[in-house]
Formats: C-alpha cells, structure tokens, sequence
C-alpha cells in the first residue's frame, strides 16, 4: 500500500483543514466542497484525513459495514445478531468521474435471478463507503445519472438497485467530499446543496510559504515512508483530539440565543430552505466540542456561517461564492442575547508543523479569507456600473481606453438575462449525458432491445423472453420456471438527452458598436450560456472584429469564464463575417477530432453585414457558410438588424448556413412556438436539396 502524504505536513489552506476535521468529529456536518485552481492539494489534503479517523466497528464477514452495535436489519448480507464485531480502519472510496452506475450503486446479476430466482449481488462503491468517506475529484464533471444516484443515497441514508421486479437495499451513509476546478464548470444546484460546508482554496502567494510546500513535497516524494515517520508524533496527536472532540460533541448545548444568531443569519442572507439552518447548527457544534467546550459562542456561529452559507447564496451559475462579512457581523451584533460572550478557550496546540499555524492555531482558523482578488463586497459597484473617466452621456460609447486597438470602444455591461428558446441539434446523437438534444442514452425511454454489448446493464424482459420462449421444449423445461440462456438476453435502448458543444461566434464590429444594441447582444448570449448550463453543454466563443476573428474562449464546461470574457469584449471596426466563420470552422474541426461524439450547435450573432476580408467580402462569408452546412453543422442566426428599414442579411447567411435566423425578441422563450421545429425543418430541407 502507497504512502499517503501526512495531514498535518499540509502547508497552510486552514480552511480546507478546519472543515475536513470539523467533519471528521461529526459526519452529520455533510461534507465539504472543495473548489479552488489546479495545483493547490486539494486531492492531498482530503486523501491524508482519512488516515486520521478513528477504527470502524463492523459485523465480521459483512460486505456492507453493519455496525455490530445496531446491525441493518435489511443488509442483504443479513439478519445479523448483535455482538463485539471487529473493527477495521475507515475506508476513504474514490469515485471515478467516468464510473458505470453497476459501478457506483453494484449490479444484479439478471440472468440467475431469472434462471434460479437468485438475488446474486455485487455490491458497489456507495457500499464500500458506508461509515467512511466517498471522494470525488473533480465533482462537477461527473454524469447527471450518477449525481442523481448520489443525491439519492445522501438523502435517504441507503441505496436502491432495482431491476425488472427485483430489489436489494442497503445502507449507505458517508461523509460526501468533493473537489473541483471551478473553471471546469459548476456544479447542479441540488448537488451543491448536499455539501454541507464549501471552501475556497488558492495557491499561497507568500514566497517563503511557498518554498516551505516545495521542500515538503521534493522530501516526500524522494523518501515517503521516513517522510511520513517524522510527522507521526503529530498526526497521533491531532487523531486524538478528533477522539476527544467526537466523545465531547453529545454534551455540547447550543442555546436559544444561538440558535436565534444562525437563524437570523440565515434569513438576512436569503438562503434557500432550512438546510442551512440545520448545517450551520451542527457545524457551530463541532467547532466548540474541536475547541474543548461544552457551550456555543458566537464566534462558533460566524464560523460556521463562512463556512456553511457561501455556496448557498449563489443565484446564478455567474455569481460568485462569498459572504459579506460586515452584514454578517452586523446580523451576529443584532440579535446577540444580553448575556456578554466570553472569550474563546485557547484551542491548544496547533496540529500542523513548525512555523505552519493549524486549522486550530492562532486566529479564528474558520473563516474564508477576507475578499481580496476575485472577490468583490456584495455591497460593491460592479466594473461596469462605474464610467470610464473619459466616458461621457452620449447616444454612442466613449472612445475607447488608452491602449485600445483604432476604432475600439470600451465594454458595454449586458442587459439583463432572459429564458431562452430551445435550441437543438437535429437527429440521434449519442454523445454525453446532457439536457439538450435528443439521444441513444443509458436512461431515457425505452424505444427498442438488442442483444448486450458486453456486461448487461439494462435488461429489456418482454424481449428476453420472447427470444428464450421457442426453446423450452428443447431445452427440456419441465416446470413453471423459464429456461434462459446467455444468449436470450437483450438489452433495452434508450432515448435521452444528450448535451452538444455550443459554439458562439459574436460579431463586434463597428455595426454592432452602438450602447444599446450591443447591451441588448450580450444579454442575449448571456441567456443562452444560461441555457447551456442548465443543459450541461460544452461552451466556446469565437468574435470578430476589425480586420481578423479570434477564439475568446476555447470550448469549456465553464460557462462563467464565457460569461466573463463576453463581459469583457470592445466593440469597433470592420465586419470580417468571413473570418469569423472560417475560425469556427476551425475550432468546431479540432473538437471533432477530440470529441468525435459530442455534435456542435454553431449560434452566429450578428446584424449579416460584411465589411471586411477581402475584396468581395459577402462572397467570401457566403463560402465559409457554405463550409459548415458540408459538414452538417446545425447552425443558429441571431439576427442583430434593428431600424424600420431592415435588408435581410443575417436570413440570407442562415440560408447559407443550412439553419435558421432568429431576431433577439423571437430568442424569447415566450415569443414563438416551434422554433426548434423550424430549426430541425431547415436542416430537412437543406439535406432534401443537397441528396
């Protein structure tokens, strides 16, 4: 077995250290949601705390970890009888972004249960982890089938498998944790939710803390086990403060005065449901049994509020986490009781090395670090919100900043986002899991059988058994049972949704340049990036602009670094809708090559007007259209031209496209019905022409 990097040789990140532990002394916290950029040990940090928890108490010979105390009177490994059991270290299960369901929840075997009436069951990874902890990295790539299995699980305590009439259950309560890069994408609300406490973590910019993580690392990988050896004092002692602090946390009371503290808290910051009322509660309660006391302070509630709220105040995939903790003092001061707080007892010695400071140490050790980059006070102006020094009130935008290329104008904030229309590719895809286009999927509705791949995973019986019938007499079936072989089976196809790669090529040249039609642009791609999270697409953004076309954005899961960047972008110059295209086409090529499953929806925002790249520049756009419908890109036009006096261009390049043109108001949900029919229509006939 690999040597795992020790807890307390974790440079800094007290946060990150402080929810882990605070877990650790009560599961009933909910876990912890670790985002932060790459390189930051996070996996390192989450791996190393399972050597810290305590021995586990099981049944002997059970697969599922009853507890011989109170063993599950419906483990299929049962009925047990209570007695002393063995105990066996806790287990810390790692979920694999691309795991199988049968992976995830275990498999019946479908063909004794048919055969023999047998409930053969393999158990999966959410059994392994019952008492211990399910880990996984990079949380906010994995399946919507798998999420929806976890939020399952998490909210009952147990984990159904059902096939075909039959059942097996199990328990299965974990400590939830996950880590994530949050430019990889965010994750489902619900999901979110489940994680009981969320922490952002960044790489020190301190030179000597950051030399201090070097020489670590290079000694650990140069020598794991005497590495590991020098910490031992220390990693014993903080296992033994998590001992104590799990036998302290029955006695701790949490009073009225508290409790009325955190609901007010919760209130004032508008969360969502009870949920965080019940978090921050638990949490305060571990925070004083960690720190030695029988009674909650205040200083538990703030904590437990920096730590419990920020990924419940999120409105939007675009808002950032974070709490304003001037409000939050404020609130704290408000509904304090009259009875003076006393001070915090010391929290003893710390568990990190010398010179590191602990989640324990000095300071509160609980709280996110102050908003300093990224991180803008609640209360503050958004960029946007504040003129340039040389922009004026005019009907066009001031000139452009210092530096700017000739002709560019600064960024325009965008309108306020809308439900959009549906978009979708045409056809049966079969690409990731997703909400967006219809496809061959592992859920959905059932729509055919074939014979199994491979391990059966979803048994179609009315097939199976009409393929097993014709040969019962032959296979010499005297009773009432049905005779199936191997080769009866049949696997059921599924319809679902799939989600595809969106690709927006945004003009923003001078045409588009004017204040309010440009605001209006970016509202309505803010919509549709919107609409590309909730349907779990990949995003990329391609403008142009002047005289050439850039890809702003390559494609991502991250809609908010689209967001962002969208946010970002001048206007100005000529119209080079011919680069533009030929780019996307470029990018879109790349990705084929990448992910050949995945099928592009190409979204064109533009007035259609062509002013720039060559000397027949409409021509030249009209022959980098034509590239895309030879390769059977579904392709959307938003169409910009706004005035009583309107030419039509940006219908004559959907034509051209072999898709649709849609104005800004009809991208409205509520605008017209059957746009999608007109989309998937358009590609009919285009492919009718074309054969």
């Amino acid at each position: 077995m690999s040597t795992r990097y020790p807890f307390t040789a974790v440079v800094g990140m007290d946060d990150l250290r402080l929810a882990l532990l605070l877990n650790a002394v009560s599961p009933a916290v909910g876990g912890v949601l670790v985002r932060g950029e790459k390189g930051t040990a996070k996996s390192t940090a989450v791996r190393a705390l399972a050597e810290l928890l305590p021995a586990v108490p099981v049944v002997a010979g059970c697969r599922f970890s009853c507890d011989p105390v109170s063993p599950d009177p419906g483990c299929p490994d049962g009925p047990h009888e209570a007695g002393p059991g063995a105990e066996r270290p806790a287990r810390m299960v790692e979920l694999p972004v691309g795991a199988s369901e049968d992976r995830l929840v275990g498999a019946l075997d479908i063909e004794k249960a048919l055969a023999d009436g047998v409930k053969a069951f393999e158990p999966g990874l959410l059994a392994d982890a019952h008492r211990g902890i399910l880990y996984v990295d990079e949380v906010n790539l994995l399946h919507d089938h798998l999420i929806d299995l976890l939020l399952d699980a998490a909210a009952m305590g147990s984990s159904y498998v059902e096939r075909e009439g039959v059942s097996v259950r199990h328990a299965a309560r974990f400590l939830l944790v996950g880590t994530m890069n949050p430019e990889e994408g965010e994750l489902r609300p619900q999901l979110l939710d489940r994680f009981g406490l969320t922490v952002e973590v960044a790489a020190s910019r301190e030179p000597e803390q950051r030399v201090e993580v070097v020489r670590r690392r290079l000694a650990f990988e140069d020598d794991p086990a005497a590495f590991a050896a020098r910490w031992t004092g220390e990693e014993t002692a903080l296992r033994g403060r998590i001992v104590a602090a799990r036998a302290l946390l029955p006695q701790v009371t949490l009073g009225d005065a508290v409790l009325l503290q955190i609901a007010a808290t919760c209130a004032a910051f508008e969360v969502d449901g009870m949920r965080a009322d019940i978090v921050m509660a638990r949490t305060a309660t571990a925070l004083a049994a960690w720190a030695g006391r029988t009674e909650v302070t205040s200083e538990d509630v703030r904590q437990a509020a920096l730590l419990a709220l920020p990924h419940r105040r999120r409105r939007s995939p675009f808002d950032a986490p974070g709490l304003d903790e001037d409000k939050l003092d404020e609130t704290l001061e408000q509904f304090k009781g009259d009875k003076p707080e006393e001070d915090p007892e010391p929290d003893g010695p710390g568990d990190g090395g010398p010179g590191d400071g602990g989640p324990d140490g000095g300071g509160p050790g609980g709280g996110i670090p102050p908003q300093g980059e990224g991180h803008a006070p609640d209360d503050a102006p958004a960029p946007d919100d504040v003129p340039a020094p040389e922009e004026v009130p005019a009907p066009e935008p001031a000139s452009a900043p210092q530096g700017a290329r000739a002709g560019e104008r600064a960024a325009v904030k965008a309108a306020e986002p809308f439900r959009t229309k549906m978009l979708s590719v045409p056809g049966l895809g079969e690409g990731a899991a997703g909400r967006r286009s219809r496809a061959r999927t592992e859920h959905g509705r059932t729509t055919g059988a074939t014979p199994p791949r491979g391990a059966l995973t979803k048994l179609h019986l009315a097939a199976t058994v009409r393929a097993a019938a014709p040969h019962q007499k032959a296979r010499g079936r005297t009773g009432r049972g049905l005779v199936v072989r191997r080769d009866d089976l049949r696997q059921a196809t599924r319809e679902g949704r799939e989600g595809n790669l969106v690709l927006f090529a945004v003009d923003a040249s001078g045409s588009m340049a004017a204040r309010q039609r440009m605001s209006a642009v970016k509202g309505a791609v803010l919509s549709l990036l919107l609409d590309a999270y909730q349907r779990r697409d990949k995003v990329g953004l391609v403008t142009f602009r002047g005289r050439d076309a850039e890809v702003a954005l390559p494609p991502t899961s991250s809609v908010d670094a689209a967001a962002a960047r969208l946010e970002q972008l001048p206007t100005g110059g000529r119209t080079p809708l011919s680069a533009g295209l030929l780019k996307a086409h470029d990018v879109l090529r790349v990705e084929r090559l990448r992910d050949p499953s995945r099928r592009p929806l190409l979204v064109v925002v533009t007035d259609g007007r062509a002013t720039g790249g060559g000397a027949d520049p409409v021509a030249l756009a009209a022959r980098a259209a034509r590239l895309h419908a030879a390769d059977g890109t579904a392709s959307v036009v938003v169409d910009c031209e706004t005035g009583p006096v309107r030419l039509g261009l940006a219908v004559s390049l959907a034509r051209e496209l072999g898709g649709t043109a849609v104005s800004l108001d009809e991208l409205r949900a509520d605008s017209i019905a059957g746009l999608v029919r007109d989309v998937q229509g358009t590609h009919r006939t285009t492919a009718r022409r074309a054969a």
